[in-house]
């Protein structure tokens, strides 16, 4: 194991028993810091497109932190992942009920996610400015004592990786206590018979797009068992590799992300295939329109709506106050694995669009 890694497991087998501080002993200045954050974090955790900006935007003023990055494009995929559930395809699929359960799910984790780790990064902000580490106060945030050690850690090796990888960890696993475990979602969502389905279609695409001699392409890997935490964790560190591997890569994508402010669309990436308004004629029957990734001729693009427009804001009851950490062992994801994604996802999407698109016009043969 590396020097590093040996110094966050001494330092967490420290903090594992630790007795919870009491917020009454922190100065003034301190509870009104977290006052600020927990505010900030509440105004830009109003849905799908606020929280993907606030990642993209703290990006560009802390480019260090990859994470912020690779959050703000698999949010995208998220926000898509939302929208597609009023879209031409899945809404045929799937009935009311279905279709809410499955955006609840959905919303539930992005917001998760962000209240999670979007008070980390402003209370990293706030270190930098101050030029001091003010790590200390992330129990107070509800942040697992895994991260506060993997944040002290950075602030003094400023080792990127580490950081990134950590943060996946965290995520999944917190996720993985409110949501994967959670008696509800899987009843409502997880054993349902479309979420099979939708594992059985690889519809499961987390998509980075990017344009390369002035056209898009896409780049991306598959998740197959969104129920194993293992697999969520192993996927997020391909994801960031993929995305972070080549600095002329990397930089084709942020500039796309740049250029091409998040909707919910899929039109966002792809306007030759999909619209945000609404193309097709009600009582029309069903017809296959995609061939190859490309549409047959004369036939509409597939309907993709903007968030503002698929679904309402969302009330959230508050997050559960528990730490997820309790087991040394999560330290061996730490370890950078060997070897690269390729990313060659556009053949395999193709495919799922069209399998898709089949399984809407044929529903009623399958759900027999």
């Amino acid at each position: 194991m590396p020097v590093g890694l040996i110094e966050i497991k001494s330092e967490l087998k420290k903090r594992q028993h630790a007795i919870t501080q009491n917020e009454s002993r922190l100065s003034k200045k301190d509870k009104e810091l977290l006052k600020r954050i927990s505010m900030k974090t509440k105004q830009m955790n109003v849905n799908n497109v606020t929280r993907t900006k606030a990642y993209l935007d703290f990006y560009l003023n802390y480019p260090e932190i990859h994470w912020a990055f690779l959050g703000h494009m698999v949010s995208r995929n998220g926000g898509w992942n939302m929208t597609d559930l009023r879209g031409d395809l899945l809404s045929r699929l799937m009935n009311e009920k279905t279709v809410q359960d499955f955006f609840s799910f959905l919303e539930r984790g992005n917001w998760l996610i962000f209240q999670d780790a979007y008070p980390q990064f402003l209370l990293y902000a706030e270190s930098k400015r101050k030029n001091q580490n003010l790590f200390y106060l992330l129990p107070f945030l509800n942040v697992s004592i895994f991260m506060e050690v993997i944040w002290n850690h950075f602030w003094k090796t400023k080792d990127r990786n580490i950081l990134t990888i950590g943060l996946i960890i965290n995520e999944q696993n917190y996720l993985e206590q409110r949501i994967l475990q959670n008696s509800i979602y899987k009843e409502k969502v997880i054993y349902t018979l479309e979420f099979f389905l939708q594992d059985l279609l690889s519809l499961n695409h987390i998509l980075f797009p990017l344009e390369e001699s002035g056209k898009l392409t896409l780049i991306g890997l598959t998740l197959h068992h969104f129920d194993s935490l293992h697999e969520r964790i192993i996927l997020g560190k391909r994801l960031y590799r993929l995305l972070f591997k080549s600095s002329g890569q990397l930089k084709k994508v942020l500039q796309w992300a740049i250029n091409h402010a998040h909707t919910g669309s899929r039109k966002d990436y792809w306007q030759d295939i999909f619209n945000d308004v609404n193309e097709g004629v009600p009582g029309i029957s069903l017809k296959r329109r995609l061939i190859a990734c490309r549409l047959r001729k004369g036939a509409n693009r597939l309907y993709s709506p903007r968030l503002e427009y698929a679904w309402k804001n969302v009330q959230h009851s508050e997050a559960e106050n528990s730490d997820w950490f309790s087991h040394l062992n999560v330290i061996n994801y730490l370890h950078e694995n060997q070897g690269h994604a390729k990313g060659e996802i556009v053949n395999e999407y193709c495919e799922t669009l069209e399998k898709l698109e089949i399984a809407t016009i044929t529903k009623k043969a399958i759900f027999l």
